[in-house]
């Protein structure tokens, strides 16, 4: 019998080589796999200005000859990933994007495969708009193969050039750290404090029969469950900078709670979440804070109420600024990382119990200026709520308090890409970005 090659083998050998053509005209390096792969065909290497930067993309190409996608319309189309891909990909160390070309009329869409347990629908939503495989695309595809975790991080565009913002605060600590001993572990202090008449406080740590907190226990309801005797006032950096892990990590949860303590009556913190959130002051009702930008006063609604468009009457959700905090050392200094989020309510007290997809649209919506200008907002709310030396009543006589310094700024070679930072509303009557900062 004679061999034979078949139509979908040629077609299969069609898309590979438009798709490689397609990645070398972006400036990309692409190279195919040996007829041994398994569900990637090619491994494209982002290039800056011709220069290899060992960014690497595993990309599967799926080929058809004529056709519609499914649900396609003038907007975009759906396509089912097969399960067995999916297992393949999922322990991926390489970002994956699985590329779709058609032959009839030569187009190429692509899409990034989401890693990991929780994406389980198996169904990728393209926009013929914004996942046209091309040169509108190079810079998108460079953001995937960076690392986005550490004390901050930023996105390498491919283009232009500007100063960029870190999201790390200095954090300037008390001189002096008061420590004790108590009999008592942390939940069995925090009943004594609540059952007590005097004003509650968390801001101290306990460990081993240790305590640890900046301020004098002996002037606060702490005094209830320490040995007095043993109070004792000595150098911060003693503990803050200790060799053992373990008690820097017990210093960095004395600088929560500390945080915490400092932000009560403007913040609310949500345990489930593990953020710092605005607060509503009544239900239904929006908030502003006023401050000053880098350059001039400018203002956030911080607490956000969004009607329902049918019914402007009705109040759908309620959108609160926040941001989740984690205290890093780093050599000799203590840094209060920034990330920016939003935390969602009913009416502004009772939390939602389906926030994830307002969060995920929020988040989608959300430009660099914006989470730039967030960053400066919580840095100059945190300034704003310092004592004062003028101010008697702004804190106890004596009271230490964190502060914290301005984020660094660093000089980037290239200018960071909007559509890195966001996907662009499908719909002139979708919601637009909200709170975007001057700066």
């Amino acid at each position: 019998m004679a061999k034979t090659i078949t139509q979908n083998q040629i077609n299969g050998e069609i898309g590979e080589t438009a798709t490689r053509l397609c990645f070398l005209k972006m400036g990309f390096q692409f190279d195919g796999r040996s007829r041994l792969e398994a569900g990637i065909d090619g491994i494209a290497e982002v290039m800056l200005e011709g220069r290899p930067t060992a960014g690497m993309i595993a990309v599967q190409v799926k080929t058809t000859e004529s056709g519609t996608y499914s649900g396609e319309d003038d907007q975009g189309f759906t396509y089912l990933l097969r399960a067995e891909d999916l297992e393949y990909w999922r322990p991926s160390n390489l970002p994956v994007i699985i590329v779709l070309h058609r032959i009839s009329d030569g187009s190429l869409y692509w899409k990034e495969v989401p890693t990991g347990d929780a994406f389980q629908d198996r169904r990728l939503k393209f926009s013929k708009a914004e996942d046209r495989l091309g040169p509108s695309a190079v810079d998108r595809l460079a953001s995937l193969t960076v690392p986005k975790t550490g004390f901050g991080y930023y996105i390498p565009p491919l283009g232009g050039g500007e100063e960029a913002l870190v999201n790390i605060l200095p954090v300037k600590l008390p001189r002096e750290i008061y420590v004790a001993t108590t009999k008592y572990d942390r939940k069995q202090a925090s009943a004594i404090i609540l059952g007590d008449d005097e004003p509650a406080r968390f801001d101290w740590a306990t460990k081993g029969g240790g305590f640890w907190s900046f301020h004098d226990p002996r002037m606060s309801v702490c005094r209830k469950f320490v040995d007095l005797d043993q109070v004792e006032a000595i150098e911060v950096e003693h503990l803050a900078f200790h060799e053992d892990e373990n008690e820097r990590n017990n210093f960095a949860f004395l600088l929560r709670q500390t945080l915490s303590h400092q932000v009560r009556g403007n913040l609310s913190w949500s345990k489930e979440k593990g953020l710092h959130y605005f607060t509503a002051r009544a239900k239904n009702t929006g908030r502003i804070f006023k401050y000053r930008a880098s350059k001039k006063n400018t203002e956030a609604e911080v607490v956000n109420v969004v009607t329902d468009r049918d019914k402007p009457e009705r109040v759908s959700f309620v959108r609160h600024h926040a941001f989740i905090p984690r205290f890093e050392s780093l050599f000799d200094e203590w840094y209060l990382v920034i990330e920016p989020t939003y935390f969602f309510t009913y009416d502004g007290m009772n939390p939602h119990t389906a926030p994830d997809a307002l969060l995920s649209g929020k988040k989608r919506m959300d430009n660099s200026s914006a989470i730039r200008g967030q960053v400066i907002m919580w840095h100059r709310f945190l300034q704003s709520i310092e004592p004062k030396a003028t101010d008697l009543f702004a804190a106890p006589s004596g009271e230490p308090w964190l502060t914290f310094g301005e984020p660094p700024m660093v000089q980037l070679p290239t200018r960071v890409p909007e559509d890195v930072w966001r996907t662009k509303a499908k719909s002139a009557g979708e919601e637009g970005p909200q709170g975007v900062f001057e700066i």
